[in-house]
């Protein structure tokens, strides 16, 4: 019997809706109270460098909010570290993170950095906050978070999304095998797998049936679907094919 696919929510985008007005509304709070209301087994936000999008009092408000995991989203950087230590949730996930993108690109260079990577992620261990790095599906950067810690990998789909959407279909499948053999040599290593960016319904399907991969997190287009069918639908929807997948 194949194990539970999770799903977590991020309602990033709904923080970024409400900052376009400067106003108070739409709660990011209340987005999470109402994914959490439709199934979803765990919340993830991004608190970025420059607030683009979710703010410190979101992080907190959510954390006291929500009866389901935090998965708090962030740079390796002091700043965040501090914040992460005082929030407490159940856990983190390192990306990388430039100002001028528009959502991250790419995953983090984990194997270019270990010493400093190591001694951030023993520092969030120590704390009992879970630490999950977010890269792609090069051996080396899997061996590399292994090596520095972390008990999970979060491998970015959003190339192989792309790839589908511009109808490059031979370059996507080579991209999902890529995918696949990570996630195969992550497992191997003792790491817990999770994978996300710019999965939609078209894309969930490949990435669900990997028995690997315990968690998927996907936001940006589960927000855009709520305009037009309202959020807990659409994360009924997510999980119906989730789960078919998995069968």
């Amino acid at each position: 019997m194949p194990k539970k696919l999770r799903l977590g929510v991020n309602i990033d985008h709904v923080a970024t809706l409400r900052n376009a007005r400067g106003t108070a509304y739409p709660d990011p709070v209340r987005a999470a109270l109402l994914a959490e209301q439709a199934g979803a087994d765990g919340i993830t936000a991004h608190l970025r460098e420059d607030r683009r999008h979710i703010r410190d009092a979101d992080m907190a408000a959510i954390k006291e909010a929500i009866s389901i995991p935090l998965n708090f989203e962030m740079a390796a950087t002091a700043e965040m570290q501090k914040i992460v230590l005082a929030t407490a949730p159940h856990a983190v996930c390192l990306v990388p993170e430039r100002r001028e993108e528009v959502t991250t690109e790419g995953g983090l260079d984990v194997a270019g950095d270990v010493a400093r990577l190591t001694d951030y992620v023993g520092v969030l261990n120590e704390a009992g906050i879970r630490v999950s790095m977010f890269i792609g599906h090069d051996p080396r950067q899997i061996e590399a978070s292994a090596k520095i810690g972390a008990a999970v990998i979060e491998l970015h789909t959003g190339h192989y999304c792309d790839l589908h959407y511009e109808g490059r279909f031979a370059e996507r499948d080579t991209e999902l095998e890529a995918l696949r053999a990570g996630a195969a040599y992550a497992d191997s290593l003792g790491l817990e797998v999770h994978a996300g960016h710019g999965l939609t319904y078209e894309t969930v399907g490949p990435v669900a049936a990997m028995k690997q991969v315990r968690e998927l997190n996907i936001g940006h287009f589960l927000i855009g679907e709520s305009l037009f069918i309202g959020l807990g639908p659409a994360i009924g929807q997510m999980r119906h094919l989730m789960e078919a997948a998995r069968a």
